[in-house]
């Protein structure tokens, strides 16, 4: 039984760390996906969010599926879809088969994720060996998100933007044999039905509710597939709302939600990746569309950021045993948002060097927030529902994501689009402003090039740096003013007397989420 622990835990880390590498590792590779592809901005953003919604609407329901048909073979099932989805984005021939892909790729990623602290805890019974092992899950989660930019820079110019999914085939099926061999089966006590349909709204509802964002500026605001998938994303998530207060087995039981700290923990959570993970789309894009980096180039250029999160993480998982959550929490979202308005401000001569002191700070923001807000969410319930606020927790992260990536599209369209106009007034191309305009805020610079003279391509170029810059400045503002917002909102959520007496496993737990 020894044995199979450490492979328990070995396997576990292997999966939480292609997971969480496949977070920010894909960033990287999108200008070459778009390059190649022909993809749109829209594109782009999917190819991120689409894994974060699918990741974000499964994990409540692989957890159920876990504890009532055996965590090993849920967990073996999560690894098979992610190894077969990530086979399928390494062959795409074009953007919508790279995203539904990533669908795919999403939904075994939340199988993989949400029965990795189960499998933990089952081969662990005693606290201290639980404690350490959760520490070591912790630390490869922690590095999975350090070295994503870079690792993913060095398969893309090595081997192109393919190789950062066709590297999990090998790890994947090499994973798939250990845990035939040397995993040990889990269940819960949980013995009711799986919560289908709350499982079926919650999907419909952030699916179409991230649609609608993403399109809204492409097809318009006021457009039928716009309101229509508002429409949609409004019912079935009111839906949602009301099958788990009803069910008597539902996926998010209502207790959960009895101490206002789980409130708070979700509110910071959602806070933080939808500002500080979100942005790393923009930061890639900006460091090779607009300062013409090469892949690997651009992920060095992030290392002062994510390595930030990484240093800053380790050190106050131990400083929410002293000091109370809610200031860590609060703290780290006001130190994300000055980071964010040191990284705005930028100008078309500026140099990479310009984020520097803005990405240290946000990381910094991030290490303040990450451990700290799920020792909040796993303190505030009862020992178990620890499966359920775990999944909770990541559910919000992922969810802070998707939509982050598609409120700040909206942002940065609009304002690419006024930037753009202006810069073409009174030149030769001014009677195209708004088609060039909506060309540089979707993505279609390279296309829209090619269309002109080659007299006026010096013109539209200046015109199009510039607005990708202000959009950039925009996106930085909006998010700094939402981590600002965040900082207030959960000072009176997170409540110290929620929180439960086993303060230390509740800061193990937290260590070891990211």
């Amino acid at each position: 039984m020894t044995g199979n622990r450490w492979w328990t835990l070995v396997l576990v880390c292997v999966a939480s760390f292609m997971v969480l590498l496949d977070v920010t590792i894909v960033n990287i590779a999108l200008p070459d996906i778009e390059a190649e592809l022909g993809a749109s901005l829209s594109d782009l953003q999917w190819v991120v969010a689409s894994y974060a919604v699918a990741l974000s609407a499964a994990l409540l329901t692989g957890g159920s599926l876990a504890d009532r048909f055996g965590r090993r073979a849920v967990f073996a099932i999560g690894m098979v879809l992610f190894t077969i989805a990530s086979l399928l984005c390494g062959i795409a021939a074009d953007p919508l088969f790279l995203n539904a892909a990533r669908v795919l790729q999403g939904l075994g990623a939340a199988a993989l994720l949400a029965t990795s602290l189960a499998l933990l805890a089952a081969a662990y019974p005693g606290n201290k060996e639980r404690h350490l092992a959760l520490a070591v899950w912790g630390a490869v989660s922690g590095a999975a998100l350090a070295v994503g930019p870079l690792a993913g820079g060095v398969l893309v110019e090595a081997s192109g933007w393919r190789s950062v999914f066709l590297v999990n085939l090998p790890i994947g099926f090499l994973a798939l044999v250990g845990v035939a061999c040397r995993m040990s089966e889990s269940r819960g006590r949980t013995s009711g039905p799986v919560d289908w349909p709350g499982f079926v709204t919650l999907s419909i509802g952030l699916g179409s509710l991230s649609f609608a964002l993403l399109r809204a500026n492409e097809a318009g605001w006021g457009s039928t597939q716009v309101t229509v998938a508002f429409s949609i994303a409004a019912l079935s998530l009111a839906l949602f709302v009301w099958i788990e207060r009803t069910r008597r087995d539902p996926m998010l039981p209502g207790a959960v939600f009895r101490r206002v700290t789980t409130t708070g923990a979700s509110l910071g959570v959602l806070s933080m990746s939808s500002t500080a993970f979100a942005l790393l789309l923009y930061l890639t894009l900006y460091l090779q569309t607009v300062l013409g980096h090469d892949p690997l180039e651009a992920g060095l250029r992030l290392l002062p950021l994510t390595l930030s999160i990484f240093v800053a993480s380790a050190v106050m998982a131990r400083a929410g045993s002293v000091v109370p959550a809610r200031w860590l929490v609060s703290g780290g979202l006001a130190l994300i948002g000055v980071g964010l308005l040191l990284m705005g401000g930028l100008k078309t001569s500026d140099d990479w060097t310009t984020l520097l002191a803005g990405q240290l700070v946000t990381g910094l923001g991030v290490g303040f927030v990450n451990p700290n807000v799920v020792a909040a969410a796993m303190g505030a319930v009862d020992s178990e529902r620890s499966g359920v606020a775990s999944g909770l927790n990541n559910t919000f992260r992922s969810l802070g994501i998707a939509l982050g990536v598609a409120v700040m599209g909206a942002v940065f369209a609009g304002r690419v689009k006024e930037s753009v106009s202006d810069a073409l007034a009174g030149t030769p191309l001014a009677g195209r402003a708004d088609e060039l305009a909506r060309a540089v805020s979707s993505g279609q610079l390279e296309h829209a090039m090619g269309q002109l003279p080659a007299r006026e391509r010096g013109i539209f170029a200046q015109a199009a740096q510039s607005g990708f810059v202000e959009g950039l400045n925009s996106v930085l503002v909006f998010a700094a003013v939402v981590a600002f917002v965040g900082t207030v909102l959960v000072i009176p959520l997170i409540r110290s007397r929620d929180l439960d007496g086993d303060g230390h496993a509740a800061q193990t737990a937290a260590a070891a989420d990211h």
